[in-house]
């Protein structure tokens, strides 16, 4: 039996008052963010949140996501984290397809409205039996009319909750992916996927407990800040600073005032981290706090590579993974020079191997072939999706879809990416989704998205859109309707309206002519 909750509990035992999470003037202990985390199970057990039942949670990088992430798991339910820039539309798709029973959602601020759209998904929902606003103030009345404060929920209520215990094997997070192509679908990661992934990490990192402090910017929501960053670090009782949303100058100053000495991020924040070292900025104070540096997302230029063991004193570690391998599958050896451009060797009781088409293993060094993986770190298929499931998932062996080489060393490299995904600012864009949603638009007949280069984010969302005959519609129109229906880093912010399409011989969209 076990929980993936053990994490926080088990620091919040031996470093009860070791400062588990940082943001702004507020600081908590383990002891605190353990009690807070079982106030909240205690609630939803009260509420009849049962062992195995889904909680939707939609919060920035904010001190209540880890109390209601670790809250959710001891009261024995999964919880579904979303992230924080869906619209009502995708929301309540994320609530029904998961049958999450409850939903708690941060208010969010007149910039970013996530509690308005989490409202108005879960309006939507049938099914979806409570929802909770999370609020600056705990105190303070609801500003979503109807709508109840987890705050005045909590309040009153004893820390008194015991853990549930589940099997290893049982679901412990479902994080949405579309994989390569198609709509979200939900990969179930068991309790023993997340607590393996963490440990690996720290064995990998090499660790010491009570002694790292994180700056943590990528998003809690996604699975490589909240495996890389949250649970490995609770495991090891170190201190995460939170960072809401990632500014290169605000970074580098709680490099420097918090003593930082891990840090995780895609290469656009590197680059941006690079960039705000202003001459107020005490570089050597970094360079000496500074142990790890990681980085995931896409493969890091060397010239950003060079700067930051220049700068900051550290080489940075680049691994690969995906939401179905909770994420972590490979990683730079620490033992050995880095090898720009390579996505390291398996992680500690991880295989991973190159297969085509037919599952057949591709043996040769530099030969191309599907990145397959298999080990503890496999999830245990999409939800509620045993086809989708099996297309994927075969004798153990996990097909990523990413197409790579390995070189007469063993280190692996991608070569390409999951067919046509963009990798936009560190976030996963699926054209297919894109272009489903505006072909709903009345003038829109047919549409192709691609993603093509950007200075900062790495690559930008494009639209190529065929009209309807007859019908009207500018480029503008369809860029601002577009920003309406979707999360802010999917919708396309370039459109052409173009006559034709490029197509291969079997009617297939032929993207590659696409510029």
């Amino acid at each position: 039996m076990l929980n993936l909750s053990v994490l926080l509990e088990d620091s919040a035992h031996h470093y009860p008052e070791r400062t588990a999470v940082v943001l702004g003037d507020t600081r908590l202990s383990y002891a605190q963010v353990d009690a807070a985390a079982r106030q909240v199970a205690g609630l939803l057990a009260e509420r009849g949140i049962r062992p195995g039942d889904k909680v939707a949670l939609s919060c920035p990088n904010l001190p209540y996501f880890p109390v209601v992430y670790y809250g959710i798991l001891k009261a024995g339910a999964v919880v579904v984290p979303l992230n924080v820039l869906l619209k009502g539309r995708e929301v309540a798709y994320h609530l029904a397809d998961s049958e999450a029973k409850a939903y708690v959602c941060f208010e969010g601020t007149p910039e970013l409205p996530i509690g308005a759209e989490g409202h108005a998904g879960f309006a939507q929902t049938d099914g979806c039996e409570h929802f909770f606003l999370i609020t600056a103030d705990p105190a303070a009345a609801s500003p979503i009319e109807g709508a109840e404060t987890l705050g005045a929920a909590l309040a009153g209520r004893a820390p008194d909750f015991e853990t549930v215990l589940r099997a290893e094997t049982d679901p412990a997070v479902i994080l949405y992916t579309s994989g390569t192509t198609g709509q979200a679908k939900g990969a179930e990661l068991s309790h023993s996927n997340l607590v393996l992934n963490a440990l690996t990490c720290n064995r990998l990192f090499r660790t010491t407990p009570g002694t790292d402090t994180h700056l943590l910017v990528l998003p809690l929501f996604h699975s490589f800040g909240s495996t890389v960053n949250m649970n490995a670090g609770f495991a090891t009782a170190s201190t995460l600073v939170l960072l809401p949303r990632f500014e290169a100058a605000a970074a580098v100053r709680l490099l420097q005032s918090e003593n930082v000495t891990f840090f995780a991020g895609v290469p656009t924040m590197y680059w941006g981290l690079l960039n705000a070292l202003t001459e107020d900025v005490d570089v050597e104070r970094i360079a000496r706090n500074m142990r790890v540096a990681v980085s995931g997302g896409s493969s890091l230029p060397v010239e950003i590579i060079k700067a930051v063991q220049e700068r900051f004193g550290v080489t940075i570690l680049e691994g690969y993974g995906l939401s179905e391998t909770s994420p972590v599958a490979t990683f730079s050896d620490p033992d050995s020079d880095p090898r720009p451009g390579s996505i390291g060797i398996p992680i500690w009781g991880v295989e991973v191997k190159l297969i085509d088409e037919s599952w057949n293993t591709v043996e040769g060094v530099d030969e191309i072939g599907e990145i397959a993986i298999r080990g503890h770190n496999i999830m245990r298929g999409y939800y509620n999706r045993p086809e989708a499931t099996a297309e994927v998932i075969r004798d153990g062996w996990f097909r990523s879809g990413d197409l790579g080489r390995r070189d007469k060393d063993g280190f692996y490299y991608i070569v390409d990416r999951a067919k046509d995904m963009i990798i936009r600012g560190g976030f996963n864009v699926y054209p297919r989704e894109i272009e489903e949603v505006l072909m709903t638009h009345e003038a829109v007949s047919l549409a192709a998205v691609i993603g093509v280069p950007h200075p900062s984010h790495g690559e930008e969302v494009k639209a190529f859109v065929i009209l309807k005959d007859g019908a009207t519609a500018t480029e503008d129109e369809l860029i601002a309707w577009g920003k309406e229906q979707m999360a802010a880093y999917k919708y396309p912010r370039m459109v052409a309206i173009v006559d034709s399409l490029p197509m291969t011989a079997t009617g297939k969209l032929l993207k590659r002519a696409l510029s």
